[in-house]
């Protein structure tokens, strides 16, 4: 089995970017809205564009989130129905990947223990402390325990931080993506849950990201100007 994270540490001490290509990856990356459906992204580029997404920071570290390429003919096939912003990938894209994020990461929750002890190898006492700042700031600072619903924001803001390394990622690749929203929250989590693909206690679709190569020119980007967007405060 390939390992994924060597393969793309490799990559990049063999090709150092210049400042010039990184602009040119971010050009590149646009919505793409028509795929070529006689190509196919090959597994290890699909791969490094999964481990981008494994590898992007998240508040505190948390990770709160599952990605799930969808494969099943019959599910993709019943997308149609719930997922408009999804026709054109579906119609040729060669991945189609659901981002969930999780639900009831809070400072009590089990998994935050599990992110801290294992995954960080944080000690008692530190976790401790780290827990308790934790619990303050959703809570007090960002007002996010006042509803299920502000707390799975909170986590689903984490998981467009992996969908643009995601994205980012492809481009530099040579693929194609494009970001799909448009669909109905209540039948996607209803349908896919139902399917035991995941449980809707622990996790909500974030959004839905296709990738493949593009049957179309790419779109020029439009944006508005450096002096609307930012400013310097002294």
């Amino acid at each position: 089995m390939i390992n994924i994270q060597k393969e793309v540490i490799k990559m990049l001490k063999d090709k150092e970017l210049t400042k010039k290509e990184m602009f040119e990856i971010f050009n590149r990356r646009y919505a793409c809205k028509k795929y070529d459906k006689t190509k196919v992204v090959s597994d290890e580029d699909f791969m490094a564009i999964i481990e981008a997404g494994r590898l992007s920071p998240s508040s505190f570290g948390l990770e709160p989130w599952k990605f799930i390429l969808v494969k099943n003919e019959e599910m993709l096939n019943d997308m149609r129905e719930f997922a408009w912003g999804a026709i054109n990938s579906l119609n040729g894209a060669s991945h189609i990947v659901m981002v969930l994020a999780r639900k009831g990461v809070t400072g009590d929750s089990e998994y935050f223990d599990r992110i801290g002890k294992e995954i960080k190898n944080i000690s008692e006492e530190n976790l401790k402390i780290r827990k308790e700042f934790f619990k303050k700031f959703q809570k007090e600072h960002f007002k996010l325990l006042e509803s299920e619903r502000a707390l799975f924001d909170w986590a689903s803001k984490q998981t467009y931080i992996a969908m643009v390394n995601m994205m980012n990622m492809a481009a530099a690749l040579g693929i194609d993506s494009c970001a799909i929203e448009g669909f109905n929250k209540e039948m996607a989590e209803k349908y896919f849950s139902e399917k035991g693909v995941f449980d809707l206690k622990e996790y909500g679709i974030s959004y839905f990201v296709s990738f493949g190569y593009r049957d179309e020119d790419i779109t020029p980007k439009t944006r508005r100007e450096l002096s609307e967007v930012y400013e310097v405060v002294e």
